[in-house]
């Protein structure tokens, strides 16, 4: 509708205008329009980093253009909607801005509106603008007319805008998974959206960030490098192109190939090397430019997405141990979890348990950020009251005399796989008359192992699954005093933490 309205504004000064209408003087009637364009600056660096529009020393992306039009020596007539711009060809970035202060150029937030065309009145015969680079670089051509209204002829005028530089010089090159974003093991049975292959795209760059030229041959050699098992039998493909190195040539600085995988899990990981001599790698590599990039390989398929589950609040005191555990749905483990924001005196284990000793009374909004196998990153909110207590525990528990500071961990005897287990929790302190309530957290228990209260007593019992490092929290009530203690069971040799 702006552009509607502005094209009726065009053709309404120009009826103005015939009819002597508008301000100024048509001069010599006899004699033709002449229109002139010139910049304060012809040549703008390249705005990788995309700053806004804006004028004065301190804007150095920005040029100002100044358009006249002239009947002999004198102006045409003024008036409003006499002259058309726009940028024609050379770039497709950098834009036309008013920079006037009128909130019809202006975004929601107050900043100039980017235009490839605007309209602009005549003020004494003529006007000015301004032409913005943004994060390409070329040679931008801007053309202004005019429309002389006594013959309905246009005239026309263009400058050039030279923005940045492109070197052609090769300066780097990265590698992104195209589609899909997991790849599995060659054995595991692919579905949608899982694969056994992924296209995998790799962008080839200048001294400017530019994407190097189309080359005449392959600019771009890919390699698997051998690290580990996970690249033993995968291969590279491309066209007719299959093995462990392919050579590639860009097209607009992005060259694309397959990778597929071998029959196991990890890591493959690619080496990317370009010729900045010459980008070409077909002749002889002799001024190399290489990165490396990994490529994860499950072996896994989650069986649900995943999340967590609503995180209840917490509260906790000053000065006194606090722990509480978060779990997890779906997703493949193993989990690595991770927090901000968390009231002082308070971490996050890589198991999901959060422990300390707050320090400081007050009322905390943390996140809480789980990461699976397959690299899928999910957050939660958690509230957190810490308030001041002032209660002095006369006599705290202990759990088997270990020190509770909701970080120290209990260390208890070593367990083997396949064999059963039994142990019997003792808890100290509080009033010996009241009866102790033992608590586990059932998500952070090893497989194969469970937690009982029976009597005082509280038990670990049942028979491991896995060879792992487990910690769990326990949690001992005596009456109004309760104890929470971060305790770890060793099952056979590996030191590994066990998978939630």
């Amino acid at each position: 509708m702006k552009k509607l309205w502005k094209a009726f504004l065009l053709s309404s000064a120009a009826l103005l205008a015939a009819c002597g209408g508008g301000g100024g003087s048509g001069g010599e009637s006899n004699l033709q329009y002449r229109i002139t364009l010139t910049t304060a600056k012809s040549q703008l660096p390249i705005n990788i980093a995309n700053v806004p529009a804006g004028t004065g020393a301190f804007a150095p992306y920005t040029t100002t253009l100044y358009v006249d039009a002239r009947v002999g020596s004198n102006p045409i007539p003024g008036g409003e909607a006499i002259f058309g711009c726009n940028v024609v060809q050379g770039l497709d970035s950098g834009a036309l801005y008013y920079i006037d202060g009128d909130e019809e150029h202006q975004d929601d937030n107050g900043n100039p509106s980017a235009f490839r065309s605007i309209v602009l009145g005549a003020n004494s015969g003529g006007a000015s603008f301004h032409f913005h680079s943004s994060d390409q670089a070329g040679t931008a051509r801007v053309v202004c007319s005019v429309t002389d209204p006594r013959d309905s002829k246009v005239y026309s005028a263009s400058v050039d805008i030279v923005v940045g530089a492109a070197t052609g010089k090769v300066s780097s090159v990265v590698g992104i998974i195209d589609a899909p974003g997991v790849l599995l093991s060659r054995d595991v049975p692919s579905r949608l959206p899982y694969r056994n292959s992924i296209g995998i795209q790799a962008f080839v760059m200048d001294d400017a960030n530019q994407p190097i030229p189309a080359p005449s041959a392959p600019n771009l050699q890919v390699s698997i490098r051998s690290m580990g098992p996970a690249a033993v039998g995968a291969r590279l493909l491309q066209g007719n192109q299959s093995g462990s190195v392919l050579q590639v040539r860009t097209i607009g600085g992005v060259g694309l190939f397959s990778l597929a995988s071998g029959a196991s899990s990890g890591s493959i990981v690619l080496e990317y090397v370009t010729d900045r001599f010459d980008n070409d790698v077909t002749n002889g590599i002799q001024d190399p430019v290489t990165a490396l990039y990994a490529v994860p390989v499950n072996n896994s398929v989650a069986s649900a997405p995943l999340s967590l589950p609503a995180l209840a609040d917490q509260d906790a005191t000053v000065g006194f141990p606090f722990a509480s555990v978060f779990s997890v749905q779906g997703g493949v483990a193993p989990y690595t979890w991770s927090a901000i924001a968390l009231p002082g005196g308070l971490t996050i284990s890589n198991d999901g348990i959060v422990s300390g000793v707050p320090q400081l009374a007050g009322a905390y909004s943390g996140v809480i950020t789980v990461v699976d196998a397959q690299g899928t990153k999910v957050s939660g909110n958690v509230k957190f009251t810490v308030s001041n207590g002032g209660a002095v525990v006369p006599n705290p528990l202990t759990v088997n005399g270990c020190v509770s500071n909701g970080t120290s961990v209990c260390s208890l005897p070593a367990a083997n796989v396949g064999e059963a287990y039994l142990y019997s929790l003792s808890v100290t302190g509080g009033n010996t008359t009241d009866p102790v309530v033992w608590t586990f957290a059932p998500a952070t228990l090893p497989a194969g192992l469970r937690g009982s209260s029976t009597g005082n007593t509280g038990v670990i019992s049942g028979t491991p699954t896995a060879s792992c490092n487990a910690r769990f929290l326990v949690t001992a009530t005596r009456g109004t005093v309760t104890v929470t203690q971060q305790v770890s069971v060793q099952i056979g040799a590996n030191t590994a933490a066990c998978a939630s």
